[in-house]
């Protein structure tokens, strides 16, 4: 008996956001369009963010950098789900891919503020 393992596996997605390079981006961008990744890609996003916390060295730059991506080429729908993984820990790793995640403006795009009376 086989176990089902979800395609793309959260190592792949781990290792493609930890590159991110243009093919790299290419694939994630694919990865986002389809609404029902959205499990795989936060899950592959949560062992990323974990991996980087592990290390010795923290690259917070190369995190930020990923949020800002990330948020800008998240759909609407994914906003809310990435933040919540960003808000979900304190270690400065995520602290740094929240902090590039803000500086995207996503989450304000996808539900914009109410006028003030």
């Amino acid at each position: 008996m086989t176990a089902n393992v979800p395609f793309p596996d959260r190592d792949t997605v781990a290792e493609k956001l930890a590159a991110l390079s243009e093919a790299d981006k290419s694939y994630l961008a694919l990865l986002m369009e389809n609404a029902a990744q959205d499990d795989n890609l936060l899950d592959g996003l949560r062992r990323h963010l974990d991996l980087a916390a592990e290390s010795r060295l923290l690259n917070s730059l190369k995190l930020e950098n990923l949020g800002l991506w990330l948020g800008a080429q998240a759909p609407d729908g994914l906003q809310i789900r990435l933040m919540e993984t960003a808000r979900s820990s304190q270690h400065p790793a995520y602290q740094a891919f929240r902090i590039g995640l803000g500086r995207s403006g996503g989450l304000e795009k996808a539900y914009p503020r109410s006028p003030e009376r």
